[in-house]
């Protein structure tokens, strides 16, 4: 896949068969939009293009209010690559795209960029300043401009509309499950290994990689889960992972704790630091809670760490190993 920018296409003589969006989390709903364009540039001898943007769209519309993201541009370029269209067209989004008409990013983009000759969106798609750009207006003007406008039902298997929203409602919940099969693999982090308090191994017995998360990424809800964690060089392990505040610790009436994913390494022994990892949910295994000994505190770690083998040695955990 051909990442461009949109001074960079070359449109081919032929025309293009495009889809537009923001693409977070490139979910199942996604990949069927996806497939579509893929199925009209080879019936047509077309090369398929994906819009997409260099951030989300809310964060400069309503930056107040945006919603945090399932995947950063990096992520999601891959997850594009992996869907096997032949280009990805990255359009800065600042205040000026904001306010520009719908008609004027169809005439600019699709037609003179692009050359689109079918374009294919959801149903529910919106577009444009203030979002009056719909489907109904994108037909309008592809019988003016000469594209055809293909608008699919973005829905799983159990007729369910998928979305990004809903994904993120499932994450704040602790559903990875859930979250894991609308998004067609387990829910990713990305961050740097910094250091921590050095209790995990000091105090523990437990040393856990710290991964530092920008700020702006989706967590999943507060708990103990069943994971895996990817090295830079793409070697993936089982992992027993925190998202949480440490309460045994740092009682959450002190106020000073911030929330943290940190990774247990199962069988591993290394430096971590400085690493930049990726941390996959799989399963959650119980709610974060605050012990009075530490001692209570490592027998349940114990005890997390068989359930994340049992979990991760059974078929779901093996499915979602290839995907990370």
């Amino acid at each position: 896949m051909e990442v461009v920018g949109p001074n960079d296409f070359q449109r081919p003589p032929g025309g293009t068969a495009v889809t537009i969006g923001a693409y977070d989390g490139v979910h199942i709903g996604h990949r069927k939009l996806l497939e579509r364009i893929r199925s009209h540039s080879r019936r047509l001898g077309l090369e398929s293009v994906v819009v997409t943007f260099d951030r989300h769209p809310a964060s400069v519309i309503r930056p107040e209010s945006a919603p945090k993201l399932l995947t950063d541009l990096t992520q999601k370029l891959e997850l594009l690559a992996e869907c096997e269209v032949d280009v990805t067209m990255v359009v800065p989004f600042d205040a000026d795209r904001a306010e520009e008409p719908a008609e004027e990013f169809v005439s600019a983009v699709l037609v003179e960029t692009l050359g689109a000759r079918v374009v294919v969106v959801g149903e529910d798609f919106h577009f444009g300043h203030n979002r009056r750009g719909n489907v109904a207006l994108l037909r309008r003007l592809g019988e003016h401009h000469g594209f055809d406008v293909d608008d699919v039902k973005l829905t799983g298997e159990d007729g369910a509309i998928v979305s990004s929203t809903r994904i993120r409602a499932l994450l704040s919940a602790g559903d990875v499950v859930g979250a894991g099969e609308l998004l067609g693999r387990p829910h990713q982090v990305r961050g740097r290994v910094v250091r921590g308090d050095g209790r995990g191994g000091r105090e523990l017995g437990y040393p856990t990689a710290n991964v530092d998360v920008p700020e702006r990424m989706v967590l999943p809800g507060i708990g103990i889960f069943a994971g895996w964690y990817t090295h830079p060089d793409g070697a993936t392990g089982a992992a027993a992972i925190s998202v949480g505040r440490r309460p045994t610790f740092y009682p959450p009436e002190d106020g000073h704790a911030s929330e943290l994913v940190e990774a247990y390494l199962l069988d591993f022994e290394g430096d971590l630091y400085g690493e930049e990892a990726r941390v996959s949910f799989v399963e959650r295994l119980r709610d974060e809670r605050r012990f009075e000994r530490a001692e209570d505190l490592v027998d349940q770690m114990a005890r997390d760490v068989e359930r994340t083998r049992e979990v991760l040695s059974g078929p779901e955990g093996r499915r979602w190993a290839q995907t990370t």
